[in-house]
């Protein structure tokens, strides 16, 4: 027999959360052939003699809907050992959608998930109408990794009612219409279906996203007819209740009536946040009780804070104010020009230290700066408080934040914290028995956050240095437990038969690196991309496609169909 591939010497931590042990592994046809001493002759050997060998890992929240048209690696996910990624979330999805009603999906997605349409226009080649139609796409796409995709209903919602769905309800023939693209979207493998209900989802003329304009009964009608297929997991970008606790209670009983009413399971991400820290546990708590009444809700938990990142090369939190807009509206070089200039700097700090009076700031949008909760980035994970670093220097914090980029060539980032700010509570969420661990948002919110090492950030960080859970305990977050909450039940585990995606690490190593900005989107648009250091080799479907972080040519991703697909 020879093998594709073997993995010689390491120590496999199997995803099980159990205790680690030595053995190789032996790949052929791309799945997992053989664990134990394998001696016989492979096309390709790796060599983890001192390293972990670990499933690849799962993220069941990403956007990189438009993103694998133009990127066959699935960068940043794939740098941070993720080999299998669910797009589609919070109801944003290219399809259904004919080509000539794109502006549709670009209004949903350029400002909710910070997507260039020029970007989108450039890099997008439209295939497809319906949502069947758009996984065929996918499926022929050359891949890095491996994606799963919901049907999302603003999508859903614009390709049966155009206009319309931006400002009225369904009818019964919109609504029949909706469900049996639905239902088909399902039989040829959805993962489920998406939708937003949270204010922060805006078009980029300042309307709700379609999804948000249709009343909870629309909602209930398509997640009972997905629920008639036997199939399909519903993902939700909350409504905000706030602290009222009757419309939290309101809230909470429509979700348990509809994971119990409609058999499928439920997910939804929830951040705690400073303002209202109180907020966050009920939102973990219904999932108990959804388990009480015979339903079942999985939260979405995240591994650190979650933060906007401001950069002069991407954004600051006054490129909309006063003389501000004239001069982010230059080339950079003419920035550092005015920005040196007393009097031109004088004026930027005197309207940058007024009260903020403009618009309502929604998302991942920068935002006024409390200065006290906005960090200066000197490495990953080494930082200063940006009114501590103004005392220090003997300015305010603005003249701060002007000097420091014009010293460092405007290759600099502050952090500015959105949520997730008590580091206690997310450890928390993280150990809570209902939650999984996810939500990197990849895809999305491409020059505003970088959450793509949300899993080398947990290896790193809450294992090597607060030693709050073992190795092997972390790896069954991010592997097991995400590949079964969505029902991906061929990997996330080192066994016989598996899929061979696996990755050899350096737990020792392991650590994000720091996010640089990047111009290499369609029509040149801007990025933040994120690399990380210690995984050795990343493997999808048994072909070595990252060794050591550096790309060997390989495409081996595959589309990970819904179970109705796969029974055909």
């Amino acid at each position: 027999m020879q093998y594709d591939l073997i993995i010689k010497g390491g120590m496999i931590v199997d995803g099980s959360g159990g205790t680690p042990y030595p053995g190789d592994v032996g790949v052929i046809g791309g799945r997992i052939a053989n664990i134990g001493r394998v001696s016989a002759p492979a096309r390709r050997v790796i060599d983890a003699d001192g390293l972990m060998v670990t499933p690849g890992f799962v993220d069941g929240h990403t956007h990189m809907d438009a993103q694998v048209f133009w990127d066959p690696l699935g960068s940043s996910s794939c740098y941070h050992g993720v080999t299998t990624a669910i797009m589609g979330n919070c109801g944003f999805t290219l399809a259904p959608c004919a080509a000539r009603d794109a502006d549709f999906v670009f209004r949903n997605l350029e400002r909710a998930e910070d997507l260039s349409r020029d970007a989108m226009l450039a890099g997008i080649d439209w295939r497809w109408e319906t949502f069947p139609e758009f996984l065929d796409v996918v499926d022929a796409l050359p891949k890095g990794i491996n994606y799963g995709g919901y049907i999302g209903h603003s999508a859903l919602r614009t390709w049966v009612m155009g206009e319309r769905a931006f400002s009225e309800q369904a009818t019964a023939e919109d609504l029949a219409r909706m469900s049996a693209q639905l239902q088909a979207a399902m039989h040829a493998g959805a993962i489920g279906f998406s939708t937003s209900r949270t204010y922060n989802h805006l078009t980029s003329d300042d309307r709700p996203v379609a999804s948000r304009v249709a009343d909870w009964d629309e909602v209930r009608a398509l997640v009972m007819a997905m629920g008639d297929t036997g199939a399909g997991i519903f993902e939700i970008a909350s409504e905000t209740p706030g602290r009222k606790p009757e419309r939290q209670r309101d809230y909470f009983e429509r979700l348990i009536s509809l994971t119990v009413e409609s058999g499928r399971p439920l997910t939804f991400g929830m951040f705690s946040t400073r303002i209202a820290p109180e907020v966050w546990r009920p939102f973990y708590e219904v999932a108990n009780e959804a388990a009480r009444a015979g339903g079942r809700i999985f939260v979405q938990a995240h591994s650190r804070h979650l933060s906007t990142l401001l950069s002069f090369l991407t954004h600051t939190p006054f490129d909309h104010w006063e003389i501000w807009r004239e001069l982010r509206a230059k080339p950079l070089v003419e920035q550092k020009v005015l920005l040196r200039d007393p009097v031109w700097k004088q004026r930027l700090v005197d309207i940058a230290n007024r009260p903020y009076d403009g618009p309502a700031i929604v998302g991942a949008e920068a935002r006024p700066p409390e200065w006290d909760w906005v960090w200066l980035v000197n490495d990953y994970g080494v930082e200063q408080r940006m009114d501590e670093v103004a005392r220090e220097r003997g300015v305010d914090p603005v003249t701060a934040m002007i000097d420091i980029a014009l010293e460092r060539d405007f290759n600099v980032f502050f952090r500015q914290p959105l949520a997730n700010e008590d580091q206690g509570h997310v450890l928390e969420m993280m150990r809570h028995p209902r939650s999984v661990v996810t939500f990197s948002d990849s895809g999305a919110h491409v020059a505003q956050i970088m959450d793509s090492s949300l899993q080398t950030h947990l290896l790193s960080h809450w294992v090597r240095e607060q030693q709050a859970f073992t190795f092997e305990e972390a790896i069954r977050l991010i592997t097991y437990d995400t590949a079964t909450a969505w029902g991906l039940h061929d990997r996330g585990l080192v066994r016989v038969g598996m899929n061979a995606d696996l990755l050899v690490i350096d737990p020792a190593t392991l650590s994000p690196l720091m996010p640089t900005v990047e111009h290499d989107l369609p029509a040149g648009a801007k990025r933040l991309v994120q690399k990380s250091r210690g995984i050795h080799a990343t493997i999808v479907n048994g072909e070595l496609m990252l060794d050591n972080g550096v790309p060997t040519g390989a495409l081996p991703g595959r589309l990970a169909r819904g179970p109705l697909a796969r029974r055909h």
